[in-house]
């Protein structure tokens, strides 16, 4: 559920969506990472004025996980 909300907030934010990528690794069975990566001109709509919109991401990223599992949402250049 967290990779497609943090897939469909970020499609919504860029300029360029057909260079968007959101991918997921999991280490174990508790951690989630997903990493998005996009566009140098796309960053500044991903991380927003003092970093706002990247930490309201990783917010609904952890809300809208079950609980048992950390995630860590990361914006990757």
């Amino acid at each position: 559920m967290s990779l497609e909300l943090v897939s469909f907030i970020t499609q919504n934010l860029v300029t360029e969506p057909d260079k968007l990528a959101v991918v997921t690794t999991q280490n174990n069975s508790r951690n989630l990472r997903i990493e998005i990566r996009c566009a140098p001109d796309d960053t500044g709509r991903i991380i927003g004025r003092g970093g706002r919109i990247i930490n309201s991401i990783r917010t609904l990223a952890r809300a809208a996980s079950d609980g048992r599992q950390r995630v860590e949402v990361q914006l990757i250049d």
